[in-house]
Order: structure tokens, then sequence, then C-alpha cells
């Protein structure tokens, strides 16, 4: 279990907590709590509640608010928001023509076990470890979720030269669909060599129309001029040691998806994510909104014709 991603696990948390305990979702995942056992969530929940003093030295409550401030500040932004993006973008696609998804990084991702009415045409390819793949799939058999038939699980290391081949040989593959791609959560741990190489490899993949969407650290993240969550984030990913990387100014990110033959059709910053994906779960939580984490951006990038 050394090797499976620390961060993924939280996330799992993470959507797991907003599903059981928030009647207005940002995201519901109804599956994250199937993937893991009631002790390893007692575990993570009772790490995160003695942790914080770092979240928040000033804070005074029972455990059970720290831990509700603590998901809302920090764990959940990410995961909740960067799902509600991709799974919104993804659904247009299939409606305009996409018949392939590539979740990339896959992780804990339940899409395959919750997809709706909409996405049961898809060929769906989930991309990531071999010992990740292998220990989730243990995890959700274990709950009696059975592989849907249209999932093929991949393994790829995208930092490695050949990655598609693995996927190339996959009967269920087809270079010639209109593919929708998630990289979600993935950006912040690749070096920028490894990201503009992902990103080549997918363009010299897929056809015209597919489309990329994925969350990423800007400009500023890291800096001086980064704030506080920012700082934290990269402190709590350190200590799971998966150091976050390189940030991008957005019109670096602009070039260099351009290069490779994608442009951006749809942006979003900080503020535009909490008005877009939190506004309605902040008037039913007045007591502890959310907002989209800073220094963070969400991405919808196209491959043009």
């Amino acid at each position: 279990m050394a090797e499976i991603s620390m961060t993924a696990k939280i996330s799992a948390f993470a959507r797991a907590y907003h599903a059981r305990h928030c009647d207005v979702k940002i995201f519901d995942d109804p599956l994250a709590a199937a993937l893991l056992s009631e002790e390893e969530y007692g575990q993570v929940a009772a790490h995160m509640t003695a942790g914080l003093p770092f979240f928040n030295p000033s804070f005074t409550g029972t455990p059970e608010e720290g831990l509700e401030w603590i998901v809302a500040n920090q764990l959940a932004p990410s995961p909740l928001g960067r799902a509600a993006f991709a799974e919104r973008a993804l659904e247009t696609a299939v409606r305009i023509g996409a018949a392939q998804y590539l979740i990339l990084g896959a992780g804990y991702d339940t899409f395959g076990w919750r997809q709706p009415g909409w996405a049961r045409a898809l060929q769906i390819f989930e991309l990531d470890r071999p010992e990740t793949g292998s220990d989730k799939r243990r995890r959700l058999a274990a709950a009696g979720l059975e592989q849907p038939e249209n999932l093929t699980f991949v393994g790829a290391d995208f930092t490695q030269p050949g990655w598609t081949d693995a996927l190339r040989q996959c009967p269920a593959f087809s270079d010639r669909k209109i593919t929708f791609c998630s990289l979600l959560g993935l950006v912040y741990y690749l070096t920028r060599r490894d990201f503009e190489g992902l990103v080549d490899a997918l363009g010299a993949l897929l056809p015209a129309g597919s489309a990329l969407a994925f969350d990423y650290p800007d400009g500023d993240s890291g800096g001086e001029r980064a704030g506080e969550q920012d700082r934290k984030q990269r402190q709590l990913a350190g200590g799971a040691r998966e150091e976050m990387r390189t940030g991008y100014a957005c019109a670096e990110l602009e070039a260099l998806l351009a290069a490779h033959g994608f442009l951006i059709y749809e942006h979003l910053r900080p503020e535009e994510i909490t008005a877009q994906y939190f506004a309605a779960f902040n008037r039913a939580h007045p007591g502890h909104p959310m907002r989209a984490l800073d220094n963070v951006c969400y991405c919808l990038a196209v491959k043009r014709e």
C-alpha cells in the first residue's frame, strides 16, 4: 500500500465526506466511500483533525467542527470543483460526438461505475500506474461493484516515452474517434517537460475535435504572491511525498497547448470557479462556505482541425 497515492486517498475521503454530510452537493460521488474502509475513513478524519493547528491555528470549536472546516477550506474544493467542471464538459462533448473518454491519472475516480445514461455508449479508459488500478479494482470488487463492460484499465507512466502504445493496443480504442480526456489533479506533479510531452502525445494520438479538461497551478503558485491555501496544499502534498512542481501563466499555457494543436475553449480562474460551482452550496451552508483554491485554474482545450 506504500505505492498507492496518499493524495488519491485524501481526495476520495473529501468526496465521501461531502456525499455523506452535505444535502446540497457541489459534486455528488456516492461511491467514493466504497473506496475506503470505515477504518481508513476514520484514520484520515483523525489525521486531519489532529492537523487543525497546522491548517487553522486560531480555530476554536469541537473536533467535528474542526474537521468540517478543514474539508470545506482545504480538502474538498479541488476534487469537487474540478470533477464538476470536467463531467459537465464531458456531457457536452458526448452530445456533440465524443465516443471515447480517457481518464488520465484516474486514481480513485468512480465515473466508470457512476456513469449516467448519456455515457453508456462511451468507451472509457482509465490510465494510471498498474498498482493503483489493481488496488482500486480490489476495493470496488470488495464493495460488490462489478467492472462495467465499457471500461478498460491501461497501465501508463506519463513521464515515459511510448506510454500511448499500450492504449493503441487495446481492441476497444480507436485513434479515429473523437475523444474527451480528463487530467484532474495531475498537472501539479509533472515537470514542465513531462506535461508538454503529455500534451504532445495526446495531440499526436487524437483526432480533431478531441478535448482536454484539467486543473493546473497558475504562475503565482509556489511563489511569494501565492495565497495561504496554496502554501498549505504544497506542504500537504510534500508531506505525502508528492511534490508539486511547475505553475503556468495563462498566456504561457495557451502557447504550450497551441504548439501541439490545442486551442483553449474555456478557462476559469478561482473567483469564476467559485461563482459557477460553489454558489448554491454556499447559500445552503453559510457557516462553512467553500471557495476554489488560491492559484488553481481550470482549462478546457480542444484539438483544432
